[in-house]
């Protein structure tokens, strides 16, 4: 009895162990419409709730995934990111959603593929400036990159894929969308001002404004897991931000989620 019960033991641990090898990519987004797509997408589903956070995983463009909503901002995301690199070890983790646009020829629908990201409101201040700097290890407190660079070899399929995907267009003369590689910069923040919108052009060269992706990076970049991010506009960051976000957001979150998924169809 005893042998036949260590060698259940070891199928057992056999299984578990070439389950946990078996190769993941992970997808998230911080809203529900930017995750929705995918979800719908997915095949296989199951559901796997860790401390109240649904991850849902299956199979997606023939791909073995989980896709999880992080929800907004980066402590939400960073934790979130940190959860399923812990429980599923993917290969590489693309995050999908929508930004706000700071380059002036983005519009709308319009989509940015991160070559890096960077965290424009960690930092510190004299009398009243405001000056950024790099994040730090948390283990030995050293300076992290400022800007988080994508994978190469991710950055490299979405730049390959990117003007094959079927986009949704939010202009009235049906202007095709654009996609360009740039600077994504993140913060806990809302950005609804133009001034400080041109701030973050002048300072990191930026082309989108978000509240996720560089803590997503920054805990890929710890964890040495290959990380892209893709943000479609919703809105350029001015005074009609909180209007505009509102009005193209389904459409921005399903332009990001279409290229994830021509990226995965490539992988």
């Amino acid at each position: 009895m005893l042998r036949f019960g260590i060698l259940s033991v070891l199928i057992l641990v056999n299984c578990f162990s070439s389950m946990a090898q078996k190769p993941v990519t992970a997808v998230i987004g911080a809203f529900s419409n930017e995750v929705k797509l995918l979800e719908d997408s997915l095949k296989n589903k199951k559901v796997v709730l860790i401390k109240g956070i649904r991850f849902m995983t299956g199979k997606l463009r023939n791909k073995n995934v989980v896709i999880a909503l992080t929800g907004v901002g980066k402590v939400n995301a960073a934790m979130t990111t940190t959860l399923i690199l812990s429980r599923w070890q993917p290969q590489k983790l693309i995050f999908t959603g929508i930004a706000g646009g700071l380059n002036p020829n983005l519009q709308p629908g319009d989509l940015v593929i991160a070559k890096a990201t960077a965290q424009h409101d960690y930092g510190f201040i004299k009398n009243t400036e405001f000056l950024s700097e790099p994040t730090r290890n948390a283990l030995d407190y050293s300076l992290n990159p400022f800007f988080f660079k994508a994978d190469s070899i991710l950055l490299q399929t979405a730049q390959r894929v990117a003007n094959n995907v079927p986009y949704q267009s939010t202009n009235t003369k049906n202007r095709k969308p654009v996609v360009l590689t740039g600077v994504i910069v993140t913060g806990d923040v809302f950005v609804n001002s133009a001034e400080k919108s041109a701030q973050f052009i002048k300072t990191f060269g930026a082309d989108a404004t978000e509240m996720e992706g560089a803590a997503v990076a920054q805990v890929c970049y710890h964890f040495k897991t290959p990380c892209l991010v893709i943000r479609s506009i919703s809105d350029n960051a001015n005074a009609e931000a909180h209007l505009d976000m509102k009005t193209f957001l389904q459409v921005a979150a399903y332009n990001s989620a279409n290229l994830v998924l021509r990226i995965l169809e490539e992988m």
